[in-house]
């Protein structure tokens, strides 16, 4: 049997498991999850997260492994979900629920996984509690070093899906959180000043970790959302803070699976980009352009759409919101998205806008220096805003927040200093200093490098190639350097952000998985294309 490891047993682990099952061609598969329950997933732990938290992903959209995630929950009792403030009743393939509650689904799929496996003839060994400390590809096949192994492992291929990484809770302080995944759950905190940096569903999930110290929210029939401060916590003022003091808007409703888009082709990707990478972005702009106004005339022509740029969209996307208060804004757009989802009502230009960002996504690794600056301070912000739509549940909690006078956002622009001390974080803004007595950094996940490897050998291997950034094919398996070429899988996401800016959540996760799986058993060399084409 080809001997195979999977580094990291989340989603992206999960799904390469599932896909290697379906080759129905037996593999000895040993599985390393530092974490103590193999299949949960960082984003979905209970020590990582509290039940206040929510995916902000529907069954709907989720990819099923032996069951849906809707067939799932309603195999559950009604006591089991009424930990979570889950009714049966309420269940629909819509609805976004605890971040907890997925990662016991996945949980049981990935048993059921390592039973099925067994059945199918596999071999499956799988160590919890177990830190990878190492890997390097020999002539051999792949090393392996785990704690509290006395030798390394040897496997003909290692897969590496070790998913999010954030600092390590040694960073943190009782005043200073590098992320809100660096111990901020096992935190007592106290009634006092708290920053929060960002205003995404990162930081409001930050904030929800504090409140719920301090209070609890009460919610009527009529899904009013209301929130009782605890005697004694009068002192709590929690401050969310970014660049532009924007909020997010509410998840809208839009068909799924996706409709195909009738401009924004993939053959006409391909072709802008065999045309060179001069002028790719203003060309691609110009098919955007063309994609939203059969989709949307009216809202193209009032955003004057015919007169805008790669550059000035953004702005104008942005302009209206800046333009009012940001919980007004929110309270808003709550109200409409409710009524879109009552009446399955799709907001043409918000779904087409959806649609594209996986389109254009194509063209990152191709843009020139230039025009990935442009990219990334212009379009990737109009998209990164379109689909990172958060639950109306969240807003809700937000607004009662807001009522209660407990949250404010501060608007930084593109100037601050942040100077952390030993007790207080200060936020300098032109000639405003704001000091907080506890501080939380949640602006989510950023791009990693070939440095940034907890893996000495392997990085030390792939240094030696000269690339920044792990260099994969379409399987993810490593093309560079030779040493390592067809040997190591790599689908750990924030590595591979710098070329797929939008490289997030589960459907990725699955397709990664099933793109790994084809290539551990097809193993010719591929030519070199960093980004894979994505279906829609």
């Amino acid at each position: 049997m080809k001997r195979i490891a999977i580094v990291g047993a989340g989603p992206t682990g999960i799904y390469t498991l599932f896909s290697l099952l379906k080759k129905q061609v037996p593999l000895s598969i040993s599985i390393y999850e530092q974490d103590s329950e193999a299949g949960v997933g960082m984003p979905y732990s209970d020590e990582e997260n509290s039940r206040m938290m929510l995916a902000n992903i529907a069954s709907i959209e989720i990819p099923p492994i032996f069951s849906t995630y809707i067939d799932w929950l309603r195999s559950q009792s009604e006591d089991h979900l009424a930990r979570y403030g889950v009714r049966h009743d309420s269940l629909h393939i819509r609805q976004f629920l605890p971040r907890i509650l997925l990662g016991e689904y996945f949980r049981d799929q990935f048993l059921e996984l390592v039973v099925q496996a067994k059945e199918q003839g596999f071999r499956v060994e799988v160590h919890e509690s177990c830190q990878v400390t190492d890997l390097e590809a020999t002539t051999e096949g792949v090393k392996l070093w785990a704690e509290g192994e006395p030798s390394p492992a040897l496997f003909d291929l290692v897969v590496i899906a070790t998913g999010h990484v954030w600092p390590d809770e040694d960073k943190s302080t009782r005043t200073f959180f590098p992320s809100p995944w660096s111990g901020l759950m096992e935190a007592k905190i106290a009634a006092c000043k708290v920053g929060i940096m960002g205003t995404s569903l990162s930081a409001l999930d930050a904030a929800m970790a504090v409140v719920i110290q301090h209070g609890e929210f009460v919610e009527s029939e009529q899904e009013q959302i209301h929130f009782n401060l605890d005697e004694g916590s009068e002192k709590l003022n929690i401050v969310l803070m970014s660049r532009s003091g924007i909020l997010p808007e509410a998840d809208f409703y839009c068909p799924i699976p996706y409709e195909p888009l009738t401009v924004v082709t993939q053959e006409a990707i391909n072709h802008e980009i065999s045309a060179g990478a001069d002028g790719l972005l203003n060309r691609v702009f110009g098919l955007m352009v063309e994609e939203i106004e059969r989709a949307d005339p009216a809202w193209s022509k009032h955003l004057a759409l015919n007169t805008l740029d790669a550059d000035s969209f953004a702005k104008a996307w942005f302009a209206d919101r800046k333009m009012n208060d940001p919980f007004h804004w929110a309270e808003a757009n709550l109200y409409e998205v409710e009524r879109n989802k009552r009446d399955k009502r799709t907001v043409p230009w918000r779904y087409v806008i959806l649609r594209l960002h996986e389109a254009v996504q194509l063209i990152v690794p191709y843009l020139d220096e230039q025009d990935r600056e442009r990219f990334n301070v212009g379009l990737a912000r109009v998209f990164i805003d379109n689909y990172a739509a958060i639950p109306s549940q969240s807003i809700r909690r937000l607004l009662a927040l807001r009522e209660a006078g407990i949250i404010s956002i501060l608007t930084l622009g593109p100037d601050y200093k942040m100077d952390v001390k030993e007790k207080q974080t200060a936020i300098s803004v032109g000639q405003n200093v704001y000091e907080f007595d506890v501080f939380i950094d949640a602006r989510g996940q950023r791009p990693l490098k070939t440095k940034d490897l907890p893996f000495p050998g392997l990085r030390k291997q792939l240094e030696s190639g000269g690339d920044d950034i792990p260099d994969v094919g379409e399987d993810y398996i490593l093309l560079q350097p030779e040493s390592v070429r067809g040997r190591i899988a790599f689908g750990a996401l924030p590595y591979l952000m710098h070329d797929q800016p939008f490289v997030q959540g589960l459907t990725v996760c699955a397709e990664i998985g099933e793109a790994m799986a084809k290539g551990i058993f097809e193993s010719a060399a591929n030519a070199r294309r960093r980004l894979p084409f994505l279906e829609w």
